[in-house]
């Protein structure tokens, strides 16, 4: 039934409002002068805790992590985002943690008072944040139940395309390797794990010992066997 049959279907003078698709109006806003697109650079700070919370941000490419400290200077990583993630949405209107970029990233940048006057913009974003709660609860038991192996190896496999996750292909018929960048220093992982460097680099040279992962650049790791690798991270 088309639309305008749809609308008078329960009796005349009744109207049904047209049907809503939250990722439409989102397109629109994007594809709109409203949405500015910046570029920034590595270790580049987005903005820090307590700043107020003015405008949000979209990932288009690159990486961003979002951070809190201590009163004594520690730091403890709490998320990692990649492109068509958002950020910079706190509850109240100051950010409640910092963000710094991983690597040069191209962002999409638009203001907060866009998605408080637009419930098909707010539905997206609920989407969006909902997929990012899921991981934020994956974080949480690796924090709390697994071990320093455990949690180097479940944050290497998660580098790794399509693995590791529901929906995961398994290993390839003729060879299950991946190469994989380390856009992170070790202490910003140590940091994201809640571990020490020393610990981190540890795991990372008992792995390459034991084959489970190989040198191939300075800021990157060969993974020769994928299934191995997860299987230490706990998640199999």
């Amino acid at each position: 039934m088309a639309y305008l049959d749809r609308v008078f279907a329960g009796g005349a003078g009744r109207y049904a409002p047209p049907p809503m698709d939250p990722d439409a109006d989102w397109a629109d806003l994007v594809a709109s002068p409203r949405a500015k697109a910046e570029r920034h650079g590595e270790h580049e700070v987005l903005f820090h805790e307590g700043d107020r919370a003015e405008r949000f941000f979209e990932i288009v490419d690159g990486s961003v992590m979002l951070y809190k400290l201590l009163p004594d200077g520690r730091r403890q990583v709490v998320e990692i985002l990649g492109p068509g993630d958002l950020f910079g949405l706190p509850y109240g209107p100051q950010q409640e943690c910092s963000a710094e970029t991983l690597m040069v990233s191209t962002l999409r940048v638009i203001d907060r008072r866009e998605a408080e006057t637009s419930v098909g913009l707010q539905r997206h974003i609920a989407k969006c944040l909902l997929a990012q709660v899921a991981t934020l609860h994956e974080h949480a038991v690796l924090l709390g139940r697994k071990s320093a192996q455990e949690r180097v190896a479940t944050f290497l496999v998660r580098l790794v395309p399509r693995r590791s996750r529901p929906g995961c292909p398994g290993p390839g018929r003729e060879n299950d390797e991946a190469v994989i960048r380390l856009s992170m220093t070790r202490q910003e992982i140590a940091d994201y794990l809640g571990l020490t460097i020393e610990t981190v680099s540890r795991v990372i040279s008992d792995l390459r010992r034991r084959g489970i992962l190989a040198a191939d650049k300075q800021d990157r790791l060969r993974i020769p066997d994928i299934c191995a690798l997860c299987r230490l991270s706990g998640m199999r």
